[in-house]
C-alpha cells in the first residue's frame, strides 16, 4: 500500500485540514503520489511566477495562505511526460474529495466541466479549495 513520505507529510502538513483529510485518504486508497508543495512564501512564489509555474505573484495564491488552501501533488515516480497519469490521479483526488464533502477543483479542469481541452494554463499538480457556493476560497 502507498504511504506518504516524511517530507511529503511534512509538506503536507502546512495546509488546510480539509486538504489534508482528502490527500491522506487519497493515499491510502489509490495510486502513489508525492506532495511536491503545500504553503509557499513570498520567494517561493516569485520564483513560481517567474518560472511561468503559477499566473499569479505573492500573495495572491492559494499557496499562499496559512494554512495553504493549495497543494501540488504528482504521481510517483515522477514522470513530467506521463500526462495521463495526472489525469487518473486527478479524478481519483476529486473522486475523494467529493465523497468527504471537500469542495476542490484541480489545475487540469479550472472551470470544472470535465473539459481539459478549453483550459489556457494547465497545472496538472494542482488542487484548491472552494467554498460553499463554488468561487474559489481566499
Amino acid at each position: 500500500m502507498p504511504a506518504l513520505s516524511s517530507r511529503s507529510l511534512d509538506r503536507l502538513d502546512t495546509c488546510h485540514e480539509d486538504l489534508q483529510r482528502v490527500m491522506r485518504m487519497a493515499i491510502q486508497h489509490g495510486p502513489d503520489f508525492t506532495v511536491l508543495q503545500g504553503h509557499r512564501g513570498e520567494r517561493e512564489q516569485e520564483a513560481a511566477f517567474r518560472k511561468g509555474h503559477s499566473k499569479v505573484r505573492f500573495p495572491d495564491s492559494k499557496h499562499n495562505a496559512i494554512p495553504a488552501r493549495a497543494v501540488d501533488v504528482a504521481p510517483y515516480p515522477i514522470d513530467w511526460n506521463d500526462l495521463n497519469r495526472f489525469r487518473v490521479l486527478a479524478g481519483f483526488v476529486l473522486g475523494v474529495a467529493a465523497a468527504l464533502g471537500v469542495r476542490m477543483r484541480w489545475g487540469g479542469d479550472w472551470d470544472r466541466d470535465f473539459e481539459e481541452e478549453d483550459e489556457r494554463f494547465r497545472d496538472l499538480p494542482h488542487f484548491e479549495l472552494l467554498d460553499d457556493v463554488g468561487r474559489v476560497v481566499a
